[in-house]
Order: structure tokens, then sequence, then C-alpha cells
């Protein structure tokens, strides 16, 4: 006869191999992996793996909801310096935040940097409040811009990407997404390199920070990581002239995560030609309902227009009206209204004060030109006499003092027609960097244009072609008022 407490001992192994063999046959599954590689000059597909698959995108999510607040900017819907009032549903989100208190007022700015480094999700749900009145509407214009950026797998719920029903992305979406954050709104791609970033509630450090330090010539993106996504990434590195672009979905920790990323932007650098000429993704196409709603809001949202105060033409051409025309015709059209009276004015000041208003009002060098080498070892070209033009509008970044740094394929091509001559320099690389700091700067006349340099004795001249004999005197205008030399180059010269 058995013993009683033999038989009871023999019933508590039965049970526990019963249950080993239920757990082992439902183990803990690892979030579904997917991958995409990228060539960011052009778009082309270098490797994939699952792209198209539906999965949490997590954090990722922030890159849509900053791309939208770097849009409202641009349109005027909001200001950098807005003072947002944080609800209790944004307090209240879960971690990672940046401790923001219901009832606190902080400026856009902040909440920016805290998305885009931080990934703080307080800060993601503020932002979409302030810009669309509550989450569930900001989520619908998430949803519209992602259609328009032909994002067409993708459907958002919320500003933070925490786990919800139906919140879902692809692997190819979010890389697409990547390019055009770089390529729509590169004033603010140096938030996604930084280490760490001030936000008046301390120094907040970027959740991307190892793979940044890690892998060479890495300088963004945006990470996310929730147990039904795993850890996602988006990352994007530039070498020499190539620039690309790695996603991985599902990886199973920061530093597999990483590790991957890392292999796979190897494996981009790889396949890449070395050669490419860039071919910037095509801007949001939005549908006209939509477009038309948003114009119908930002007009209701516009203060009352104060009193004029009389300026010089060169004023209302290079801040006003000349970054919205598309033609010399059309921006003569627009100023015939007030040309003759700013005319006139300007002239009775210049002649009251003696000839001095030209120097008394010529703006300070912005502190953010000081990084353009000025030409050595040649003679600076002709200047053009600059009119009495303001202080230039600086670019639309989170921080003013922080110069983006975008590399792009540098065009040689170009007919004879005009353009300007920026200086000689002593090699092809300075000459590349300063024409393009300058093209990233005065997008406003300098955006069609095309960045050329030409070997000439021993020297390397850094001009800009393509131009209209209008568009080249402008743009003339308002760099040397900026201290950047510039002279204009006729088909013949």
């Amino acid at each position: 006869m058995a013993r009683p407490w033999l038989e009871g001992f023999r019933i508590i192994a039965i049970v526990c191999v019963c249950l080993g063999m239920q757990i082992s046959a439902h183990p803990v599954q690892a979030a579904p992996y997917a991958a995409m590689v990228i060539d960011a000059r052009t778009g082309e597909v270098l490797h994939s793996r699952n792209a198209d698959t539906r999965l949490h995108p997590a954090s990722l999510t922030k890159m849509m909801t900053l791309y939208i607040a770097f849009e409202a900017v641009r349109m005027g819907e909001i200001g950098l310096d807005t003072k947002v009032r944080i609800s209790k549903k944004a307090a209240a989100e879960p971690p990672s935040k940046l401790g923001l208190r219901p009832g606190q007022q902080i400026a856009l700015r902040y909440l920016i940097r805290a998305s885009a480094v931080r990934s703080a999700n307080d800060a993601a749900t503020a932002i979409g409040e302030a810009i669309s009145g509550s989450e569930a509407a900001f989520a619908r214009r998430m949803n519209r811009t992602a259609k328009a950026l032909g994002m067409n797998s993708t459907t958002f719920k919320n500003a933070h990407g925490l786990t919800e029903s139906g919140h879902l992305s692809t692997a190819r979406d979010m890389t697409t997404l990547g390019r055009h954050l770089f390529y729509d709104y590169p004033e603010y791609y140096n938030l996604f390199s930084r280490r760490s970033t001030d936000t008046t509630m301390g120094t907040v450090a970027n959740t991307n920070r190892r793979l940044l330090n890690a892998y060479r010539g890495a300088d963004g993106i945006k990470t996310g990581y929730t147990r039904a996504a795993g850890f996602n990434l988006v990352a994007s590195a530039e070498r020499g002239q190539e620039r690309i672009i790695a996603t991985v979905f599902g990886g199973r920790s920061s530093a597999t995560r990483n590790q991957r990323v890392a292999e796979l932007l190897d494996l981009g650098f790889q396949r890449a030609p070395s050669v490419a000429s860039v071919r910037k993704p095509a801007p949001p196409r939005y549908d006209r309902a939509f477009a038309q709603a948003t114009r119908t809001d930002l007009a209701l949202a516009k203060s009352p227009r104060p009193a004029a105060r009389p300026q010089p033409v060169a004023t209302l051409v290079a801040e006003t009206v000349a970054p919205q025309v598309d033609s010399a015709e059309e921006l003569i059209a627009m100023l015939a209204p007030s040309v003759s009276d700013a005319v006139k004015t300007t002239t009775e000041q210049l002649a009251a004060e003696d000839g001095s208003a030209e120097v008394a009002n010529a703006p300070e060098p912005e502190a953010g030109f000081a990084e353009i080498p000025v030409a050595q070892g040649a003679a600076a070209p002709v200047m053009p006499r600059p009119l009495p033009v303001p202080e230039p509008r600086r670019f639309a970044d989170v921080d003013p003092d922080v110069q983006p740094e975008v590399v792009t394929r540098i065009s040689t091509s170009g007919g004879r027609q005009w353009g300007i001559h920026i200086g000689s320099y002593t090699t092809r690389y300075q000459a590349e960097r300063v024409l393009l700091k300058i093209a990233l700067k005065e997008t406003g006349t300098l955006d069609e244009a095309l960045r050329k340099v030409a070997r000439k004795g021993g020297m390397f001249d850094a001009n800009f072609v393509g131009m209209s004999a209008e568009s080249a005197e402008l743009a003339c205008k308002r760099l040397t008022a900026q201290n950047i030399p510039c002279a204009p180059m006729s088909p013949t010269s």
C-alpha cells in the first residue's frame, strides 16, 4: 500500500508536468519582424522584408505628429512660441513622458523637442490638442496627411503611438514618412540628431542616442517601443553623397534592434550607387475639401490687420510677396496697389534723413551665416548695391542658434541662363557646403535654382544657375542684405 504522502507527491508531479506541457504549447511570441531600406536620394528600395505587413508602430507615430506640427507652423496655424495649455488628458498619459501638469502653459517649441528627443507621450498629445482641438480630431488629420503622403496602409488613432485597436502602420509607410520629414522640413531635421535637449522642465536625453553615438553618419530619426510592437526604429545615415534610411519593426531589445539597423544601413550603403540625382518626394496632395477647410480655419483665426507702416519696396518684395509668387508678372500685379505709395514715402524719408537711412536700417548679420566661409585666394565678386532690406526671416527652427545640416546630391547641370555667383573656394567641398547652407536658408528665392560648382584656375566657383534675371537680382538683394557675397551672372557672363 502506497504511503499517502507519496501518492500526494505523484499527483503534484503529474499536475506540474501537465502545466509545463500547456505552457510549452503556447510560448511567448515575439513581435512580428519587418524591415525596409531605401536610398533616400531616389526612394529606391534596396531591401525589404514584410514591408507591407500592418503592425503596431509604437512611438514611430510621433513622426507624423511632428510632421503635422511643422506643417501647421509653416501654414501659420500656430507659432513655435505659442503657449499651449496642458489638458488633464495630456497630463495623464503614461510614460515615457515629460511630466506636464494640468493647466500648465508651455511653448510649442518645447513640446516638439520633448516629442522628438524624449518621445514624451504627454507632449505629443498636447501638440495634437493644440493644433486640432482634440486628439480625435488630430488623429483624423493624421490620417488625411498619411493618405496625402501615399501611406496607404496606415491608420492612426492617437498622437503618441501607445497600443490601440486599429492603430497600425507598415515598415514601408514609416520609411516613406521618414523620407518626407528629411526633405519636406529640413529646417527641423537637426532635432532628431540631438543627444539631449532643453525643455524648460530639465534636459532630456535622446532615446536614440546609442545608435547616434555608435554608427558613423547616423543623424536620426525616431525610436518606438510597446509590448505589442517590440522595439521599432526608423534610422537615417549619411556618408559622403549617399544617404540611407532603414526601418525595423519588432526588435527583441533595443540592443538587437540597433544592431540589426546598423546591418541594414551597411547593406544600404553597399547597394546604393555612389552617384545618383536627388529626386525629392512629391509634397502631400490633400483633397480639395481638406485644403479649403484648412484655409477657412486659418482665415477665421487671424487677427485684424494693423495699420500699415511705410516700408521700402524691397521690404515688401523680399519679406511679404516674393516667396508666394511664381513669376515677375504675378509679382508686379500683386504689388501694383501699394508700390507708388511705398516709393513715395521711402523717398521722402531718405531725403529727410540726408541719405543716412540705408546705414541706419541695415540689418545686422544673422548668426547662422557665420558658418559660411568667405572665399579665399580670389578677388571678391562684384557686389550689386543692396537696397534697404529688413532683417530676413529666420528659419522656423526650434533653436535659432542651431542650423540644419542636410547633404544632398549637388547638381552640375544648367543651361546658359541667369544665375548668381557666391564666391571662389580652394576646395570643391567648401564650395558645395556653402551652396548647400545658402540653399537651405534662402528657400524663398533659390528653391528652383540648381547648385553648380565649376573649377576655374585651380579654384572652385560656387554658383546657383537656372534662374531668371528677376530671381537672380532678388536673390542677390536678399543675400547681400545678410552680408553674403553675391553677384548676378547673365547668360553671356
